[in-house]
C-alpha cells in the first residue's frame, strides 16, 4: 500500500539519487512533489553526474507555492517552499533531512521523515535487500547522516554494523 503525498526537500534527492534509487519514492508514495526553489536547487548545476537522472525524475513534478513564504527568514528557500507546499496541498510527508529545517516544520506541524527513514519503509516492504551498502555510500560521498543512528537502524535489520576507520 502506498503512502499518499510526499512533498521533498534537495537533501534527500541528492541522497537518493547518489544511491540511484529515487525509484523508491514511486514505490512507496502516490504522487511526489517539489516546490519551485528545489527544482532550482537540484537542477542548479548541470555538470553534476546525477543531473540528468534527477532532472529527469522531477521535471513533471514541480508544484508552485500560493502564498507568502513567510518562512524563509528562518530557512533556506528550499526548506521553506516544501514546508509551505506541504501546507497548501495537505501533503501527507515532508521528505526532509535537516537537522534545524525538520525541527522547525515539526513544530509546526509538519509529517515529516527523512532519508534514513524512508530507506527503513522501503527495507521492511522489500524494495531493498540491504541497506549497509547504501550507508556506506552515503558516508563515502559525505553526506552527513549520523554512524551511530545508521548503526542502530542495520542492527533493527540483523545487518552488520558500518565500522569506522581510526586515525
Amino acid at each position: 500500500m502506498k503512502n499518499g503525498l510526499v512533498i521533498s526537500d534537495s537533501g534527500p534527492i541528492f541522497s537518493l539519487a547518489l544511491i540511484d534509487r529515487l525509484d523508491i519514492l514511486d514505490a512507496l508514495f502516490n504522487k511526489v512533489c517539489i516546490p519551485p526553489a528545489v527544482w532550482e536547487e537540484i537542477t542548479y548545476d548541470v555538470t553534476k553526474s546525477d543531473y540528468q537522472l534527477i532532472s529527469a525524475f522531477f521535471r513533471n513534478r514541480i508544484q508552485p507555492i500560493k502564498g507568502f513564504n513567510e518562512l524563509l527568514f528562518i530557512m533556506d528557500s528550499g526548506e521553506s517552499e516544501s514546508v509551505m507546499l506541504y501546507k497548501e496541498i495537505y501533503a501527507d510527508f515532508l521528505l526532509i533531512d535537516d537537522k534545524k529545517a525538520r525541527s522547525i516544520a515539526e513544530n509546526l506541524g509538519v509529517n515529516c521523515i527523512g532519508v534514513i527513514g524512508l530507506l527503513s519503509v522501503a527495507r521492511n516492504r522489500g524494495f531493498i535487500k540491504e541497506l549497509k551498502p547504501l550507508f556506506e555510500t552515503f558516508l563515502q560521498n559525505k553526506r552527513f547522516y549520523s554512524v551511530e543512528l545508521l548503526n542502530a537502524i542495520l542492527s533493527t535489520f540483523d545487518e552488520d554494523r558500518i565500522s569506522i576507520p581510526t586515525k
